[in-house]
């Protein structure tokens, strides 16, 4: 299994959710008697990976640490319609508090992880390595990318600070390609360097450079498999772009060694979940 992110980035992502829903307090779960204990089943009511354990049960553990959670299934597993995740007990007004807050943790995350799962095995047969992106959840770029790697993901950087990547804007401010990657080089000899090209002529200039990784945006089809054969093993090819479908696939048999993909952590659907009382 994959490295969960820090303890403390889990207790800061569910602090802040548990910030914003609960506020000044759960004036519903006031309605509830403050002794009342129950029996509650977290039912799964789709089809996928689960992902997110870790932030459910920080959830209750905040609310209270007399809840107790039996887990049936954990992050990783394939879960189907109908199966009984997990088991709560304890004081009702906390499990009720903590509802929202703990299904949308396992909704999202779940839903990443299913979804690059899913077009993983759609490539299985190439040597492609998928890339989420930056287009996360403000405030839950560690948590997204925890479940692009519990799919089956690799991660592209985390942020702006441990690799470089040299956009056309970045270019045209430094003065041209060759320009842009001499100064990386100069500024952090440690960090990979990688920068986009737009067309061929580009590709040829990054090459020359010395790029550690080029980024084929939004290349057409035949174009990326001309970059395969011109770049002849020099560096990593990245083709990016909206990349899906029986698209996904074609660019994923021309060769190229990543594949970014954005939908990772931006256009999942929410996975179906419900917690029910006994």
């Amino acid at each position: 299994m994959p490295t969960l992110p820090p303890i403390e980035i889990i207790e800061r992502n569910v602090a802040t959710a548990l910030d914003e829903d609960v506020g000044s307090g759960d004036i519903t779960a006031e309605l509830i008697p403050e002794d009342k204990s129950v029996t509650a089943q977290l039912i799964c009511k789709d089809e996928g990976i689960l992902c997110g354990v870790s932030w459910a049960e920080e959830v209750f553990r905040q609310l209270a640490t007399t809840v107790s959670i039996s887990w049936r299934f954990t992050d990783g597993d394939a879960i189907v319609r109908g199966d009984k995740l997990a088991i709560l007990s304890g004081p009702a007004r906390p499990i009720m508090t903590g509802e929202r807050s703990a299904l949308n943790f396992l909704q999202t995350l779940s839903a990443t992880a299913t979804l690059t799962r899913r077009l993983l095995e759609s490539v299985k047969h190439t040597g492609v390595t998928l890339l989420d992106t930056r287009k996360t959840l403000p405030g839950l770029r560690h948590a997204q990318k925890y479940a692009v790697l519990v799919g089956g993901g690799s991660n592209h950087r985390m942020g702006l600070f441990d690799a470089f990547l040299i956009k056309e804007n970045h270019i045209a401010a430094c003065g041209g390609i060759s320009a842009a990657i001499s100064a990386a080089r100069r500024l952090h000899s440690d960090k990979p360097v990688e920068i986009e090209v737009q067309n061929l002529d580009e590709l040829d200039q990054a090459l020359s450079g010395g790029a550690d990784i080029v980024m084929l945006d939004n290349f057409e089809l035949e174009d990326i498999i001309r970059a395969v054969a011109q770049n002849q093993g020099r560096c990593k090819l990245e083709a990016s772009g909206g990349i899906e479908g029986d698209r996904l696939v074609k660019i994923a048999e021309t060769g190229v060694d990543y594949i970014s993909i954005g939908a990772l952590t931006k256009n999942c659907k929410a996975f179906d979940l419900s917690l029910l009382i006994d």
